[in-house]
Formats: structure tokens, C-alpha cells, sequence
């Protein structure tokens, strides 16, 4: 069993990580006016009540914390898919990538179409708007498993670049979009996952039984013979050196993207 301990670095503005304790597999409302008018001199923008827009572009996502315990929908309102905590299982903030937003009549979000980490793999609901914090971010990573390459781009533009470990053929890593949920650091900075661990809203598509149902997560390693190989049990393995990096760069929703 692997103990992780309390990470200095912030998940987001205010919101810190926690002691966790986890065995991983290879081994988470800044209020914004949307066309509000906030001054006396000037009109409020209308818009069509329950209408849907897409949020984030190729260069910026939003992630969304939850504030208080809230409960994931398939549509706004209707079934439910399962209730969050503020915190999840490992004690971090319990962290949503945006997806979209149903809007009321005064342009303001009332529902956020968030992806969230769960089985099955790409899992998105529906949460209300009042009940996250959401802020920007403007990173995202790129997993290339046929050149074994992490990629880490800042405002679209690309400031590392790295080889990985990725699973083996057995225990494959699951090609999907995903996003940055956690950011956990390892009480042995010597042990196998290395000095820290960034993991993301994906599960091994094989390691069903592990614990948690087994997570998948960027991180370092006691192996570095094994970097650029396909030895791992699904995870992402840097060299600890790009690990440190990229965790002190990594916001919690940044976007991830795994593909052949």
C-alpha cells in the first residue's frame, strides 16, 4: 500500500490536497457573468432559458469544484448517476472537467455538462452550476501511445515533451479523453511511483479489481530502464525529473487526451 502525503502545491486557487492513502493501477465557482450586465448604465443580455453552449477551446478548459455535495444527472434533473462529496475517496477536492453549460433567461449558468471520474471511461453528467467553483485553465496533455510521449501544451503551445512508459499489451492505457482530477504526492519519493503522481479521470480497461477500481495516472518511477517501453499496468511513466514539472504545472481539469 502506497501512503501519499499532503502536496504544497495548490490544485487550484484555494483548493488544497490532501493525506490519501491509495493503490493505484500501474502503479479529483469563480461566479462568472456571462453577458450580465454588471453596471446601472448598461442592459442585461437575454437568452432563451435551458439553452445549451459549449465551454473551453483547443487552447482553455474550465474545471469545476465542488463546493458542496452535489449529484451528477444524465440530464438536467432527471435520473441520477451518483452523488459527490467535496471530497473524494483519497481526500483531494472532488474536481469535474466542463464540458458545457445550460443557461436561464438572464444568460447566467444554471447546469454544467461536466466529465466525471467514474467508470466507464468518458462518463459526463450533469451537476448544478451552483453548486461547483469553476476556473479556467489554459493546459492540456497529450499521450501518444504508438511514439510513447507525454506532451504538455500551455495556451496551445507546447513547453514539454517527453518519452513514457505505457501499459502493456495485457494491461493496456485506455485511449480516451479525459482530464486532470488529482495531484498526489508519494510518502516515499523513492518507491515506484517516484516523487508524485498526476492522475486523471481514467480507468484501466482490464484492472477491474484493483483498488478503486483501479485508476490511471501520470507519474514517476524507481524503473527508469523502463521509459519508452510498454511495461506498466496501464499508468504513464515519466522520468521523475519531467514528473516534477509537470506536477508543478498541471492544474486539477487540465484536459487529457490518449490517443493510438
Amino acid at each position: 500500500m502506497t501512503v501519499w502525503r499532503q502536496s504544497g502545491a495548490p490544485l487550484l486557487a484555494g483548493v488544497c490536497l490532501a493525506v490519501v492513502v491509495l493503490l493505484a493501477a500501474g502503479c479529483g465557482h469563480d461566479t462568472r457573468t456571462h453577458g450580465v450586465a454588471s453596471s446601472e448604465h448598461t442592459v442585461a443580455h437575454r437568452c432563451a432559458d435551458g439553452a445549451e453552449r459549449a465551454v473551453g477551446t483547443k487552447r482553455s478548459g474550465m474545471a469545476a469544484v465542488v463546493k458542496r455535495p452535489t449529484t451528477a444527472y444524465r440530464q438536467p434533473g432527471s435520473a441520477p448517476i451518483r452523488r459527490f462529496a467535496l471530497l473524494n475517496v483519497n481526500g483531494v477536492s472532488t474536481v469535474f472537467s466542463v464540458l458545457g453549460e445550460q443557461v436561464d433567461a438572464t444568460c447566467r449558468p444554471a447546469w454544467l455538462h461536466v466529465q466525471l471520474p467514474i467508470r466507464p471511461n468518458g462518463a459526463t453528467g450533469w451537476v448544478r452550476a451552483a453548486d461547483v467553483s469553476t476556473e479556467h485553465v489554459h493546459t492540456r496533455i497529450l499521450v501518444d501511445l504508438s511514439e510513447r510521449r507525454v506532451r504538455f501544451y500551455r495556451n496551445g503551445r507546447l513547453v514539454l515533451s517527453s518519452s513514457a512508459a505505457i501499459g502493456s499489451p495485457a494491461t493496456p492505457t485506455p485511449l480516451g479523453r479525459y482530464y486532470v482530477n488529482q495531484r498526489l504526492v508519494p510518502s516515499d519519493p523513492t518507491g515506484p511511483f517516484g516523487p508524485g503522481a498526476v492522475g486523471i479521470s481514467a480507468f484501466s480497461p482490464v484492472l477491474t479489481g484493483w483498488a478503486q477500481g483501479g485508476p490511471i495516472a501520470i507519474h514517476g518511477t524507481n524503473q527508469p530502464w523502463s521509459i519508452g517501453h510498454d511495461v506498466s499496468n496501464g499508468c504513464i511513466r515519466v522520468p521523475n525529473d519531467v514528473l516534477r514539472r509537470l506536477f508543478a504545472a498541471t492544474p486539477a481539469g487540465t484536459p487529457v487526451v490518449i490517443r493510438a
